[in-house]
């Protein structure tokens, strides 16, 4: 395949599918764009890109697909700056972003007829962020999420699945709208849900009587780590979801309504029945599968409280060059096995990690 293509936004997600399209494609030369200069050459530096260009116009003028891997408002701008720039006659233009329809909507309007707009979705992330952290297996196994229109030329499909063949991802065609509302459930409506709910503890702690800061941890910690996720990012993802989104919040209503329900009259085998229903539901999903929300790989070990006991792990650990990523003494402990908490990269790295420090400790996988 011998073909130029322009990333535009060399991040995480721009890079690791530099890198992915590099690995599978050795003829491909890849041109990058990226309004922070410092990423841009760290781009090249790392061999990231091929090369790069000191403006949009000079990446995408001679390129065969080009990929826009930016939040989703900065998308539709670049689809305004791509509208007016003399592109090549059969190019392809994608994106990354967590919203499908405003922007498969925007680029209708926007692009020109000759240009192919398929919109792209690859559902995985990492807590890491920037170029040097993309990697080629970034999306290995993952959802990659595309939506092309109606009529939309089966060929140029073929191809862009054929140029991201790399990212060894799953590829899934679906409908725009269908798209907003899946990730809505699964990944939009659950920041919300984290957010909210580390808010509402937050403004509890203005109580003086007790300290909640210092106990919402362990557990509490843990299910709402969603909502360090950058506010920039999930401002436009609300926005651009908005319709899905409040629909969402309106059901969630009478659900918590049946719950107040089952609490205010006492009835047992109702609250039973919610909790029975949940735990059968959470039990079912799928446990290796990776889905909207990136995954985290962490090892709860049970240790001692004494000298040396990080050292042992992190020593036995480098010694099979396993690399962690966090590491963490709980003292919240409540429904968690486990007195420290170490983070991985992935799961490959958990699991070997298991496989050392069993020898030493007892360690729990809580998936």
């Amino acid at each position: 395949m011998n073909k130029e293509v322009a990333i535009i936004g060399l991040g995480l997600i721009g890079g690791s599918i530099a890198l992915a399209i590099k690995q599978a494609h050795k003829n491909v030369m890849i041109k990058g764009f990226d309004v922070n200069e410092n990423q841009l050459q760290l781009a090249k530096a790392l061999r990231v890109v091929d090369e790069t260009a000191s403006s949009l116009e000079g990446a995408v003028e001679s390129a065969d697909v080009i990929i826009i891997s930016t939040p989703v408002v900065q998308t539709e701008m670049i689809l305004d700056q791509l509208s007016k720039l003399q592109l090549n006659q059969n190019v392809i233009v994608t994106d990354v972003g967590s919203t499908k329809q405003s922007i498969v909507e925007h680029a209708k309007q926007t692009l020109p007829s000759n240009v192919t707009f398929i919109g792209g979705h690859p559902m995985a992330g990492s807590h890491k962020t920037g170029v040097s952290a993309a990697k080629s297996h970034l999306f290995e196994n993952a959802f990659y999420i595309l939506t092309p229109e109606v009529g939309l030329d089966t060929d140029k499909l073929r191809e862009l699945k054929e140029l991201l063949k790399g990212a060894n991802a799953t590829f899934v065609e679906l409908d725009a709208q269908e798209h907003d509302y899946l990730v809505g459930l699964i990944s939009h409506f659950p920041h919300i849900l984290a957010a909210s709910l580390v808010n509402y503890v937050s403004s509890s702690n203005n109580d003086e009587r007790i300290n909640v800061a210092r106990f919402a941890a362990g557990g509490f910690r843990d299910i709402t780590r969603i909502a360090s996720a950058s506010p920039v990012m999930w401002r436009d993802i609300l926005l651009r979801n908005k319709r899905v989104l409040l629909q969402m919040i309106d059901d969630l209503k009478e659900e918590l309504g049946r719950i107040h329900s089952h609490i205010e009259h006492e009835d047992g085998d109702e609250i039973y029945r919610y909790f029975s229903d949940a735990k059968d539901f959470r039990d079912g999903l799928p446990v290796r599968s990776r889905g909207a929300i990136p995954a985290f790989y962490d090892l709860f070990l049970d240790v001692e409280d004494e000298p040396g006991v990080i050292a042992a792990v992190t020593q036995n650990l480098a010694k099979e060059a396993i690399s962690i990523t966090n590491i963490r003494i709980i003292e919240t402990r409540e429904d968690i096995m486990g007195v420290l908490r170490v983070s991985f990269r992935s799961e490959g790295d958990r699991d070997r990690a298991k496989q050392v420090l069993d020898t030493y400790f007892t360690t729990y996988i809580d998936d």
